[in-house]
Formats: structure tokens, sequence, C-alpha cells
């Protein structure tokens, strides 16, 4: 039984793996601190009222920022972005400031904006669900820039070292 549930999650892997999903960075701020971090599990849940789903890893050290927030930023990473993709999946923040690393302007409710994104928003954080190893976030958008150029997929940063396990 155990290897057709390892073959299938193989499959299952590789299905999602071929989907190319964009990918996002999410970032978070409660009190004095603020956190970031890649986000691959991220989806429009709603179309009225609009409402977006993002998932944090609960062993990031952004979901304990993000579990103190109120709002989060969603940023639609560029086709260009993949220095900006491994400092935000490959670096942690349990052990160096990220935003130190990059550029960025303080946004709607004192979030970081990320200037290398290809677009952003930021939601109010209506509802939160444990998924398992991640929880979810589900947004009420409150601001959004548009996308200015094509997103960086899934396939660019899939060998990329996570800064924590999943």
């Amino acid at each position: 039984m155990s290897q057709d549930l390892s073959r299938i999650a193989r499959n299952f892997d590789a299905v999602l793996a071929q989907a190319d999903g964009p990918m996002w960075v999410v970032t978070a701020v409660a009190g004095d601190q603020r956190a970031g971090c890649l986000v691959g599990f991220a989806s429009q849940v709603s179309i009225e009222p609009r409402r977006f789903l993002v998932c944090v890893s609960k062993v990031n050290h952004t979901y304990r920022i993000a579990e103190a927030a109120r709002h989060l930023a969603v940023h639609l990473l560029g086709a260009d972005a993949t220095a900006l993709a491994e400092l935000f999946g490959a670096e942690t923040g349990s052990e160096i400031d990220k935003f130190e690393h990059c550029e960025w302007q303080q946004g709607p409710h004192r979030l970081p904006i990320l200037a290398g994104a290809a677009g952003w928003f930021t939601g109010e954080i209506v509802q939160t669900s444990d998924f398992g190893d991640h929880v979810g976030f589900v947004l009420s958008p409150t601001a959004a820039e548009p996308a200015t150029t094509t997103s960086l997929r899934f396939h660019a940063v899939a060998d990329l070292t996570p800064g924590h396990p999943a």
C-alpha cells in the first residue's frame, strides 16, 4: 500500500510541476517586524467578492509575522526576477533581513512593496485555514498595481533549496 501512496505522490507532484504556476512573494508586517517569502501555493478563489488564497509554511519565519498581521502584500514576480525569488525563497528571515538586500518601499498598511515585482496587491486577511504543513490566508484586496511583464514560473525556481524545509 505504501508503494502505491509513494507512486501517487510522485505522479501528483509531476502533474503539478507541469502546470508551471506563477511564483509569488508574500510580505507581512506586524508591529516593528517585517518578513517575506516565496510562495508557490496561491490562487484566486472567488470572483465576487474578490478573494485570493496564499499559503505559507508553518516553519517559515514569515508565517510567524503573517499570523500576527491584519494585511499581507502579494507580489507577482516577473520572468527576470530570479534573484528576488532566490532571496525570498532560499534565504530565511530567521538569519537575515531580506529587505536589506533588495529595493522596496513602504506601501499600504505599512507593508513592504518590492520594487522588482512585476505587479502586486495588498489584502486584508479575512480568513485563515490550516492545511497541514501550510496555513492559508484568504485575502480581500485593498490596493493593487497590475503586472508590467510576463511572470516567473515554477520551472525557473524548481531547483532552489528553501531557507526552511516545507
